[in-house]
C-alpha cells in the first residue's frame, strides 16, 4: 500500500469537517495549522503529522462528540 493510500483518508475527512471542499488537512507549519484550526476546523491547536502539521490540538479534535451509550 502507498503512502498516498495512507493519506488519502486523513485528506478527504478533514475536508468533510471543514465543511469547505478545498480546504487542506495538512500543513508546512504549526502556525498555518493553528490557523486553519480556528477558521475551518472548529477547534484549537495543531498536531505533528509526519514532517507536517494537522489543524487540532488531538487527531480528529473538530469531530463532534458521540452521545452517551455510544458504542463507537
Amino acid at each position: 500500500m502507498g503512502i498516498g493510500a495512507i493519506a488519502a483518508p486523513f485528506l478527504l475527512a478533514g475536508a468533510c469537517n471543514a465543511g469547505q471542499k478545498d480546504v487542506p488537512t495538512l500543513y508546512p507549519t504549526k502556525a498555518e495549522a493553528e490557523t486553519a484550526a480556528k477558521l475551518h476546523f472548529n477547534c484549537t491547536g495543531a498536531h505533528r503529522m509526519g514532517t507536517q502539521w494537522m489543524p487540532c490540538a488531538t487527531h480528529g479534535g473538530s469531530q463532534p462528540s458521540k452521545p452517551s451509550g455510544s458504542q463507537h
